[in-house]
Parts: structure tokens; C-alpha cells; sequence
């Protein structure tokens, strides 16, 4: 439980609710080792993970928490085994926590998140939710049909399916689009957050 605070100074990442959980499910017989070697192998710097039988939660900085996201993706998807990823972002003080934010403040955004490419393909569902308690006349709508535009101009959209959009990239690309949808509904409404399906090496995979 993070206590509540009033002064912009005060909220950090971590009171502001920034995190992402994320299940890495690998499709080989060999996964325990994958799982574990990807999780240990990327820089954990600056963060505070907690991970169960269940998932992983990753909270600080939104580009501290995406790379990691991206590093321990990679790392897996090295083996060569097909895996899946379900990872969910959230941010704006969500159950568990209170963060009253100063007067006159409706959200707080923060930089768009960079990565380098991996190499790695990755298709993915996405799908973007901003939650607009207490009757916000935030603008939601706009930053989203930006960011799906944005996805197209930068040759990462794939399509849309029924309740996501389709993403065809390099994974750093995926998770850029992802990302930084997030962080810029997340300017405009407190609470938001997204969810991505992400599927790598499978047999599958159109060419």
C-alpha cells in the first residue's frame, strides 16, 4: 500500500502505480531453464520485481520497466522455442494504492520509452483501455486513434482483429507502439492500462 501523496515531487513511478506483469509461457520441454535463465539475465537495475508461480510485476520508471520487459522476452525467445507473452501495463494509482493528485492536475504522462531493436519478430493483440472513474471528461479517444496511426505510419500495424489491433515487428518496435500508447493516454487520463498478447517463433507465423 502506498500512502497518498499531494505533491507532484512526491510521486514517483513506483506511487504513481507504473508497472507492467507480464506471464512468459515457452512451449518447449526444456522451459524452466528458459524461463529462468531469461529472467536472470536482464538488468534488473533500478527496479522492484516481485515474481510468483503465476507472473512477474515490474515496477519504476516506464523505460526501465519496458526494457526489462524487452530484455527478458529476447533472452527467451534466443532458445529458439516458440513462446507466448501476456503482459499488462497499468498506471494512475490503481486498487491497493492512493495517490490524490495535487489540485488542478488530471494525469501525469511522462517521456515516451525507446528501445533497441532485438532482431527478434514478434506478433501481437493489443488493446488499450483507458478507465475513466468518477466521470473524467478526459480525452481518450484521440491519443488512441493517434497511437493506432502512428503503429500504421510506422509499418508496425498488422491489422485489426475482434477486441485488438494486430502487430508485426521487430519486439522492441511491438513494445515501443505499446508502450508509449500508454504513456500518452496516460496524460490525459489518470488511470490506464493495456494489454498485449505477443507470439514469437511460432510454426505458425505467416511470412
Amino acid at each position: 500500500m502506498v500512502g497518498p501523496v499531494t505533491e507532484l515531487s512526491d510521486i514517483t513511478p513506483e506511487a504513481y502505480g507504473v508497472g507492467a506483469r507480464f506471464t512468459l509461457s515457452v512451449y518447449d520441454s526444456d522451459y524452466v531453464s528458459i524461463i529462468l535463465g531469461a529472467l536472470r539475465s536482464a538488468d534488473a537495475d533500478g527496479l522492484t520485481i516481485e515474481t510468483d508461480d503465476i507472473s512477474t510485476w515490474v515496477t519504476g520508471s516506464e523505460q526501465r520497466v519496458i526494457s526489462y520487459v524487452r530484455d527478458v522476452v529476447a533472452a527467451a525467445a534466443a532458445s529458439g522455442a516458440h513462446l507466448s507473452v501476456a503482459l499488462m501495463l497499468s498506471r494512475g494509482c490503481p486498487a491497493g494504492m492512493t495517490c490524490e493528485l495535487p489540485s488542478g492536475v488530471r494525469a501525469l504522462g511522462a517521456d515516451p520509452v525507446a528501445l533497441e531493436a532485438t532482431g527478434v519478430r514478434a506478433r501481437a493483440h493489443w488493446s488499450l483501455y483507458p478507465l475513466l472513474d468518477g466521470g473524467s471528461e478526459g480525452d481518450h479517444l484521440t491519443p488512441i486513434l493517434e497511437a493506432i496511426e502512428k503503429a500504421k505510419s510506422e509499418g508496425v500495424y498488422d491489422g485489426l482483429d475482434h477486441g485488438a489491433t494486430r502487430l508485426d515487428a521487430d519486439l522492441a518496435r511491438v513494445l515501443e507502439t505499446v508502450a508509449n500508447a500508454w504513456i500518452g493516454v496516460g496524460s490525459v487520463v489518470q488511470h490506464v492500462t493495456t494489454h498485449v498478447t505477443i507470439s514469437i517463433n511460432s510454426p505458425g507465423t505467416p511470412a
